[in-house]
């Protein structure tokens, strides 16, 4: 009785601490500006090389090569994206 009730806690404290923690971590990333869609770049870029590097360690040098040009790939992605609303709001300021 007692491990049933100390496993039933367990699980509800953890869905409560993931629950939190996610919509945190969602609130996070503002790619609502140009500013927010650089930095989510360069956070694809630390992205590319960690999973490259993990994929490297343990031999799986295809994979590597994939995911770091995927990952590069939405980190230019995001970067475009930046430059387009940057380039936008400038305009929109010397045009008015």
């Amino acid at each position: 009785m007692k491990r049933k009730i100390m496993q039933s806690l367990t699980v509800a404290s953890l869905g409560l601490i993931l629950s939190f923690t996610l919509m945190t971590a969602s609130a996070q990333e503002n790619n609502n500006t140009a500013k927010g869609e650089m930095k989510t770049s360069g956070s694809e870029v630390k992205r590319a090389g960690t999973t490259a590097g993990h994929d490297m360690k343990h031999g799986r040098v295809v994979r590597a090569g994939k995911h770091f040009g995927r990952h590069t790939g939405r980190s230019a992605r995001h970067f475009g994206r930046g430059t387009k609303k940057a380039t936008k709001s400038v305009v929109k300021h010397v045009t008015s």
